[in-house]
């Protein structure tokens, strides 16, 4: 495919990254849970179209469609991927299982995924991130990142030393960001800018709900941005591979664009399986989830569509539909 990427230098880490990063979560089993095979067909054309960033995690399950993919066009991208372990034990076995899944000898960046943590959260990961700093020692990892929603976790990374990478929500109407607004999550991530941390933006279509908006919300963001970070975009489909790639290439998709009515997913909450045992609660990292003597309960207004409630459910009880 003919197109013009750009590429911009993620902070200190000096990795030369696509401007636009693949993201994993919403091709996976927590979104719309495309088959294996069409899964390897979407991420193997965006490494044949110059996607040369993707972003994924332990709790996604997307490690085996992008082998596939990295085995089908010989191309391995820069891989971040994301635990969220607590202990030095469980991230050790994070770290493991990706090399195994991704049938790589190395992942460029590994996340404390911590979307939902509090402000302690370097207190509460001290194991998981004592265990990343000696993969990092080893050659096993490149670099260690924080992945937040959270005003105040973005602040603390961009002053902690051991952290590379900030990878945080942003977004033109502010949905999803925890414990601040959008201008104070903007000061948080220019103090990361300003730190030389390698910066990741995500959740800028607000997981969808702004899709039909995406000519404005990209304008933010990039106005925002002004090509310092990697901007993290799900895909689920080749024409939305297409279609991404064509825009930050600088090429008109209007006529796409036309099409797309925005995403009318809604998470739906089964109430007679629902045992309210909170694990929905705990991952969710956009407080749109209550438990008030009943079923859960999501305020569409606030959720982002991430899934994250999806894979914590021990019931199934929480799906797309």
């Amino acid at each position: 495919m003919d197109n013009n990427l750009k590429k911009i230098r993620l902070g200190r880490t000096g990795l030369e990254v696509t401007e636009l990063c693949f993201g994993a979560l919403p091709i996976g089993p927590a979104q719309s849970n495309k088959s294996l095979d069409e899964s390897r067909s979407t991420m193997a054309l965006a490494l044949k179209s110059g996607i040369n960033f993707f972003d994924t995690a332990q709790m996604y399950k997307t490690y085996d469609p992008i082998a596939l993919a990295i085995k089908e066009t010989g191309i391995t991208p820069i891989i971040a991927t994301k635990s969220v372990a607590a202990s030095y034990e469980d991230m050790d076995k994070a770290v493991a299982e990706a090399l195994d899944k991704l049938g790589v000898g190395y992942i460029d960046i590994f996340f404390l995924h911590a979307a939902r943590v509090g402000p302690d959260v370097f207190e509460q990961r001290a194991g998981a991130l004592a265990c990343l700093l000696d993969h990092k020692k080893k050659g096993t990892i490149g670099f260690i990142g924080i992945s937040a929603h959270a005003v105040d976790v973005v602040e603390q990374a961009a002053a902690h030393d051991d952290i590379d990478v900030v990878f945080a929500v942003i977004n033109m109407n502010g949905m999803g960001i925890m414990r601040g607004t959008k201008d104070q999550m903007e000061r948080a991530v220019e103090k990361c800018f300003a730190a030389d941390k390698g910066v990741m933006l995500m959740k800028v279509l607000a997981g969808g709900n702004i899709l039909k908006d995406y000519e404005a919300a990209m304008r933010y963001v990039f106005n925002f941005s002004k090509g310092r970070a990697a901007i993290a975009l799900g895909m689920v489909s080749e024409k939305e591979v297409v279609s991404n790639v064509d825009y930050f290439s600088g090429k008109d998709i209007s006529e796409y664009l036309a099409t797309v009515a925005g995403d009318n997913k809604h998470m739906l909450v089964f109430s007679l399986i629902c045992k309210s045992c909170n694990k929905c609660v705990e991952v969710c990292g956009a407080d749109a989830i209550t438990i008030d003597n009943g079923p859960a309960v999501i305020n569409p207004e606030t959720c982002v569509k991430c899934g994250y409630c999806v894979t914590a459910c021990p019931e199934f009880a929480l799906r797309f539909i």
